[in-house]
């Protein structure tokens, strides 16, 4: 091993034990997201997860099967619950706070260095926002915290048996979603174009974890692989509807308002430190990642908060920074200042305001996920009065096909008067339907003749907000134009 080897692999010296207050800035995240778990309603993914996670299997034509799961196993436990599907992802966030802080501490930051980073980390915006909900991203924030997590141990300690342990993170991350496999390739290219840390690409334990992971990923793999890479399609979906300037300049926007623009301070003091500082030669690949998938995103059509895990860990090395030329009583000033700017955008995050009040304010347009959340129980009872006028002969037999799983998941959760169908996304593999009654079609407008015919409308949706569902039609047709299995097929479409 050289000098140069030995030197970057030193640890700096560490506090004795994460601060007190990095345990109670992850406690105060979670428990404020499980007491506002409730309010609301689910949101049109929630419901997606839930249905598919009855319809287990080793992949979706749109993720694989880790999130399906856990919502399985919280509807198993309590049917019906917000509280018990949020519950994981509340902790989730907790526990990203505090392998946040705990990267501060490991290099060398003190109490009030972990305090910066646990508050940038459980008061962003972007943080706050994935952990309200269940969903992939959700369970994605916390994987790419600790592969980087571990990735920094391994660099830091010089111990290549740590790759063993990222590579199982990251394979269980492949199982949840897919963008984790552009971490790791960052990270890749990190060490590499580190002198001093690429011996690291040669160890047996590195190709160990590499062949683990992609050992916990193969099956959803051969599932892709058997329904002709459904995945890709989607993909194109996304590329197509972010891949213009706009979506380009969100994507770079978002950079300074994911984690806010104070923290983003942070995040800024740690990137630079992690490229140039010597003495973090094992932060280096995040920084380097950062930089080289920023711009790859940007050209494949990312969303905004695709980089979202990178930004609390280097946030932690910008708190290190800070911290270290800061007196303490500056770092308690700046860390209320990080406590504040985060209630700004709180209501666009969080379920705070009545639903009427968030409709009429502004805060819908920088986060429209809680407007998604809202009129679920009035969309279920609008077509279960549909479904009621129905005559007696064809009620028995009646089918309820809806243009999206969101609407086909509230449905289910709420109690449908009729057995469900949509041919969006995964649901399309759970049809098509087999009776010959009518058909109640939930959508934004009518279904094409050549998929259901005599349709004629027969209610309108009204959720009391501004939201993707209101306004909606509700339509009564005869049936499929000719069989189900020739209309399914035009009824079927995948998009994000």
């Amino acid at each position: 091993m050289t000098t140069a080897t030995t030197a970057a692999s030193t640890p700096p010296v560490q506090s004795s034990r994460l601060s007190w207050t990095a345990y109670a800035v992850a406690a105060g995240t979670t428990v404020l997201l499980l007491a506002l778990s409730g309010r609301y309603g689910p949101h049109r993914d929630e419901l997606y997860f839930v249905a598919a996670g009855h319809h287990l299997q080793w992949g979706y034509p749109d993720q694989p099967p880790l999130t399906p799961l856990i919502a399985r196993l919280a509807d198993a436990v309590a049917p019906g619950s917000l509280l018990a599907l949020r519950l994981v992802p509340a902790l989730a966030i907790g526990a990203v706070v505090l392998l946040v802080a705990g990267l501060a501490r490991q290099l060398g930051g003190g109490p009030g260095a972990q305090l910066l980073a646990a508050l940038a980390t459980g008061g962003g915006a972007g943080v706050l926002a994935v952990g309200h909900l269940l969903s992939t991203s959700t369970i994605d924030l916390l994987v790419w915290t600790a592969v980087i997590r571990l990735t920094v141990t391994a660099l830091q300690r010089n111990d290549s048996r740590w790759w063993l342990a990222v590579g199982a993170v990251l394979g269980v991350g492949l199982e949840n979603k897919h963008l984790v496999a552009f971490l790791a390739a960052g990270l890749v290219i990190g060490i590499a174009a580190t002198p001093v840390l690429r011996h690291h690409l040669r160890s047996p334990w590195a190709w160990a974890g590499a062949v683990l992971a992609l050992a916990l990923w193969a099956p959803n793999l051969w599932w892709q692989q058997v329904h002709g890479w459904p995945q890709l399609e989607l993909g194109a979906d996304i590329r197509a509807e972010y891949g213009s300037l706009g979506g380009a300049l969100m994507l770079v926007g978002f950079q300074a308002i994911l984690l806010g623009p104070v923290a983003f301070v942070l995040v800024v003091g740690g990137l630079r430190g992690a490229l140039l500082r010597p003495q973090w030669v094992a932060v280096r690949p995040v920084g380097i990642a950062y930089v080289v998938l920023l711009p790859v995103f940007v050209l494949l059509g990312g969303k905004h908060y695709y980089l979202l895990g990178l930004l609390p860990p280097l946030a932690a090395v910008g708190a290190v920074i800070d911290a270290g030329r800061r007196r303490v009583r500056e770092v308690r000033r700046f860390a209320v200042l990080l406590g504040l700017t985060a209630l700004v955008p709180l209501p666009a995050l969080l379920p705070v305001l009545p639903p009427h009040a968030l409709d009429a304010s502004f805060y819908p347009a920088l986060n429209e996920d809680g407007m998604e959340t809202i009129g679920w129980p009035r969309v279920v009872a609008t077509v279960r009065g549909v479904v009621a006028a129905l005559p007696d002969e064809q009620r028995a037999n009646a089918v309820v096909l809806t243009s999206n799983y969101g609407e086909a998941g509230a449905l289910q959760w709420y109690g449908a008067p009729a057995p469900v169908f949509s041919g969006h996304n995964g649901y399309g593999d759970w049809g098509p339907p087999v009776s010959t009654g009518p058909v109640v079609y939930v959508g934004p407008r009518a279904p094409s003749a050549d998929a259901l015919t005599g349709c004629r409308r027969a209610a309108t949706l009204d959720t009391g907000v501004d939201n993707e569902e209101d306004g909606n039609g509700v339509w009564v047709c005869d049936g499929p134009a000719g069989s189900w299995a020739q209309a399914w097929p035009r009824l079927r479409h995948l998009d994000a």
